[in-house]
């Protein structure tokens, strides 16, 4: 369903403090085991985000970042991240290209009125654009269903993280 009061696009340097903004709600203070820790996590990982951000933004053919914004008020109220990996052909993935979709966050506020739908039915057809037939996402519970019904099913396999420390 479109949402009328919706506009999603491209993200641009412009959106970058908004970007880190809303990314927070997924890396701050939450339990998972990608959250930060401490508020030293905290300044760390948005220093290296924006850096990420900035390189990404204009120029990167295998990275897509989209902002939902509001017509009228012009406030991007979500966003979300695509990375195209090249990877070993599988039977469900001959030609190796595999989606990764990552952040796909909305503002408390405006969540439940169909922003994280439209802004994944965009992210999908960039990737089936390029021709990318295998999508992966690590989702929350409250959002799994939204996902399921995008087409995506849980997987029977673990996911495992190994993370170093921060350097």
């Amino acid at each position: 369903m479109e949402q009328s009061f919706l506009t999603v696009r491209p993200a641009t340097q412009a959106d970058l403090p908004r970007l880190v903004d809303l990314r927070a709600y997924l890396l701050d203070g939450t339990t998972a085991s990608y959250s930060s820790r401490t508020l030293e996590d905290a300044v760390r990982w948005r220093a290296a985000y924006r850096t990420w951000l900035s390189s990404r933004l204009s120029e990167s053919d295998c990275v897509q970042i989209l902002a939902a914004e509001h017509k009228e008020s012009g406030q991007v109220l979500g966003c979300v991240t695509a990375i195209i990996d090249q990877r070993a052909p599988a039977p469900g993935c001959l030609n190796g290209l595999s989606g990764w979709v990552q952040s796909v966050v909305v503002e408390p506020q405006w969540r439940g009125r169909g922003i994280a739908r439209q802004l994944m039915q965009h992210l999908l057809r960039w990737f089936a654009n390029r021709g990318v037939g295998c999508v992966v996402l690590q989702s929350t519970e409250a959002a799994g269903t939204l996902y399921q019904t995008l087409g995506f099913a849980v997987s029977d396999e673990s996911l495992l993280i190994r993370q170093e420390a921060s350097a």
